[in-house]
C-alpha cells in the first residue's frame, strides 16, 4: 500500500508544480501566449484536485483540526485559482479566434489578469500545503 501513496504524492507534487509553475511564469511575461498552457494547466489541476482528494481520504479522514484546516484553505485558494483561469483566461481564449487585432490585444491582456491572479491564489495554496504540518 505504500507505494500507492508514494505513487499519489508523486502525481499530486508533479501535477501542482506544473499547473503553479506555469500559472505564474505564464502572468509574468504577456509574451507568452497564455492560450496555448490553458488546457495543460486546467488538466493539471484536474490531476491535482484528484489526488489531493486521494491523499486527503488516505491521511486526513475523520480529523479535522488545526492541520485540515490550513489544508482546506489551500484548497479553497487552489479551487478559485482554478475558477479565475475559467472565467478569464478560458472565455477569452474562446474569443480570440475570431477576434481582429485590437480585441486581441485586450484578449490577451485579460487572460494575463486572471494568470495573474490565479498565480497569486496558487502560492498561498503552496504556501498551505508545504506548512499545514507545522500548525
Amino acid at each position: 500500500m505504500q507505494y500507492v501513496y508514494i505513487a499519489v504524492i508523486g502525481l499530486h507534487v508533479m501535477a501542482g508544480v506544473f499547473w503553479a509553475g506555469t500559472t505564474i511564469a505564464v502572468g509574468r511575461d504577456p509574451d507568452i501566449r497564455a492560450e496555448r498552457f490553458f488546457r495543460p494547466q486546467m488538466g493539471a489541476a484536474g490531476l491535482a484536485f484528484l489526488t489531493g482528494f486521494l491523499l486527503w481520504y488516505f491521511f486526513h479522514e475523520g480529523a479535522f483540526g488545526s492541520m485540515e484546516k490550513v489544508l482546506t484553505l489551500g484548497i479553497l485558494t487552489a479551487l478559485i485559482a482554478a475558477g479565475v483561469q475559467g472565467a478569464l483566461v478560458g472565455s477569452a481564449s474562446r474569443q480570440l479566434a475570431g477576434a481582429d487585432a485590437a480585441s486581441q490585444t485586450e484578449l490577451r491582456a485579460k487572460m494575463t489578469r486572471g494568470e495573474r491572479i490565479a498565480g497569486g491564489l496558487l502560492v498561498i495554496t503552496v504556501l498551505c500545503m508545504a506548512t499545514a504540518k507545522m500548525f
